[in-house]
């Protein structure tokens, strides 16, 4: 597959930690919420672990990790955010997991998800894929598949008024075969502007960083910079759906 143009009227990120959303899809959630796609950011953990500061405390900062994620989702147009308050480094496709995600499907009733894709331990010769990224790239693709759209599946969601929802596409970043790829030409500068929103994590030096890896995804498809992902149409939406272009 190509590029796609491709944009979604809804769509909800799934991560595990703050900032993991801004390195693995920001360029093409600016593009989307800048034509008119709804974006809702659901961040698991509360990133309560990151830091080596022998003064730092979990609670402090979970509360700097979560602003600092607001100001990031700010820069790129995000709507909503849940964050679920799970602990960080610990995270695991739980049952529970899976039902809360659930709940969030069921509640803001996204046409499309993004999160990581769990089947890519190894992201590089230089990085393993973090635990917690696996993990919240498993529970997401089950909450989506079959727990938010089937009835009967944790029944206790009916009885909150969480009726079930039908993702129509999944988007995995961090993808080990990737299917689609999309033009962040555009938005490549808010990508950046959003990573620099976290100072906790992260050092000034990341934008060059993420502006080179953008390059080299859109290289193979001459663009000048890309996201890259494994997308997955479950349900063909004919209203939404991409033109045949981008196969």
């Amino acid at each position: 597959m190509t590029a796609t143009e491709f944009v979604p009227p809804s769509a909800m990120v799934v991560v595990a930690h703050p900032d993991d959303a801004e390195f693995l899809c920001a360029g093409t959630v600016a593009k989307w919420a800048a034509r008119g796609c709804e974006v809702t950011y659901v961040v698991i953990t509360k990133g309560d672990k990151g830091s080596d500061d022998p003064e730092m405390t979990t609670e402090r900062l979970a509360a700097i990790r979560e602003a600092e994620q607001r100001a990031a989702g700010a820069v790129l147009g995000v709507q909503n955010f849940e964050f679920m308050g799970y602990p960080d480094g610990y995270l695991q496709p739980t049952l529970e997991l899976r039902r809360d995600l659930a709940r969030l499907i069921r509640k803001y009733r996204p046409h499309s998800v993004i999160t990581f894709d769990p089947t890519n331990r190894f992201l590089s010769d230089t990085y393993i894929n973090h635990p917690d990224h696996r993990a919240a790239g498993d529970a997401a693709l089950d909450a989506v598949f079959p727990a938010a759209r089937d009835r009967l599946t944790f029944p206790e969601l009916l009885v909150d008024g969480y009726e079930p929802w039908k993702v129509r596409q999944v988007w995995l970043g961090a993808a080990a075969h990737p299917n689609a790829w999309v033009d962040i030409s555009e938005t490549l500068e808010l990508k950046k502007q959003a990573l620099l929103c976290h100072p906790s994590q992260l050092a000034p030096e990341v934008a060059l960083f993420v502006e080179g890896m953008a390059r080299m995804a859109g290289e193979p498809k001459g663009l000048a910079a890309a996201e890259a992902f494994r997308r997955f149409i479950i349900e063909a939406d004919p209203v939404h759906e991409a033109p045949p272009a981008w196969r």
